[in-house]
């Protein structure tokens, strides 16, 4: 069983081997009714082809960003 202290800011580090079984370097922490989920933190390369779609062609960053841009001109923003 490993632990870790809370420091007086509310800090704390965890365990090597903590870290190396969970396989992160980042934490999310989700409050809710008393409860706390502590979830890896994932990167934006770990979140692609999430919301593929059959049938559809992925876009780039690239794209997507010049239709961002082109649909705030055709809205007049």
């Amino acid at each position: 069983m490993h632990q870790s202290i809370v420091f007086a800011k509310g800090q704390t580090t965890l365990p090597k081997p903590v870290c190396e079984a969970l396989g992160v370097e980042a934490l999310r922490y989700i409050i809710s009714e008393g409860t706390v989920q502590v979830l890896r933190s994932r990167s934006v390369a770990d979140l692609a082809g999430m919301l593929a779609l059959d049938g559809h062609v992925p876009v780039s960053l690239d794209e997507l960003d010049e239709a961002i841009v082109q649909g705030a001109i055709e809205n007049g923003k």
